[in-house]
């Protein structure tokens, strides 16, 4: 065995071993501070790249909740409105039979049916979101364009409010245009009876057409919500730290940190044996 002074390869190699630990035990130690596995694109460039795609595309996903959030709050406000006109146009039509009774105030019962035409122009006029239009044009004389919200692929238009619900078309067919000046209840209800139907069948058509489409948005929501968690999922296993295995790797490398340590100590000093051989 050649002893030599000028290089300590023993002491070199217990250095080299030395650093090695101290960097494992640090990464575990950075693991454990960040709870995170993948904390750069070096620790796992494929992982890396997967986890932000996932978490770019859960970010889109998040955007359409937010999209079917505000379509859920619009067919909300129009659902609303129109299941005003509806018992309104019900009140018309019993308002309508009581005509038929020779003693009732036919002069209020047809104010009664005018006021609630009114009511329903202004509901129909007034329905708005943020300013959007949702039933009818602020003038009642046309129905509003239709609005498409995608929905994750699925774009869903609301066309729910048809030109049969312009307000300025509704009067008329409840009999309120043209009969504004007569008081005989029996003339307005018999001069509007098959259009008031038709109407009336209009507003429950356009319900029925909410209701579909709110069914359409609580099952995309429900498919997006379970792709966020998905995604979710697959993202913790690419870059979530397991923290007991990082706590046991950091105290492992700790203890052999020391005991690296105190190898490299000694074979630093073994050529110090070498005196022995000058005195």
């Amino acid at each position: 065995m050649a002893f030599q002074v000028n290089t300590n390869l023993g002491a070199l190699q217990a250095y080299n071993a030395l650093a090695k630990v101290n960097a494992e035990t640090q990464k575990a130690q950075y693991r454990l501070a960040t709870t995170k596995k993948i904390n750069s694109v070096a620790d796992d460039t494929s992982g890396f790249n997967i986890g932000k795609k996932l978490e770019a595309s859960n970010l889109k996903f998040q955007a359409r909740l937010g999209n079917i959030s505000s379509g859920k709050n619009y067919l909300s406000t129009a659902e609303s409105a129109l299941q005003q006109i509806n018992d309104k146009m019900n009140q018309i039509a019993a308002k309508g039979v009581d005509a038929d009774d020779p003693l009732k105030d036919q002069a209020s019962i047809a104010k009664d049916i005018r006021t609630l035409a009114a009511e329903i122009s202004s509901i129909l006029k007034s329905t708005d979101i943020n300013g959007v239009q949702l039933l009818a044009s602020t003038d009642g004389s046309t129905a509003v364009s239709a609005p498409t919200y995608d929905v994750g692929g699925v774009a869903l238009t609301f066309d729910f409010a048809s030109s049969d619900l312009g307000s300025a078309a509704l009067a008329t067919k409840i009999g309120t245009s043209g009969l504004q000046s007569t008081t005989d209840a029996t003339a307005i209800a018999a001069a509007s009876d098959t259009a008031f139907t038709t109407a009336a069948g209009k507003v429950r058509d356009a319900l029925g057409k909410v209701g579909n489409l709110a069914q359409a948005l609580a099952s995309r929501e429900d498919f997006i919500s379970t792709a966020i968690s998905n995604n979710t999922a697959a993202i913790s296993s690419l870059f979530d730290a397991d923290m007991a295995a990082e706590q046991l790797r950091a105290t492992k490398g700790q203890i052999s940190g020391q005991i690296a340590t105190a190898m490299l100590s000694q074979l630093n000093s073994e050529p110090q044996n070498l005196l022995a051989l000058f005195r």
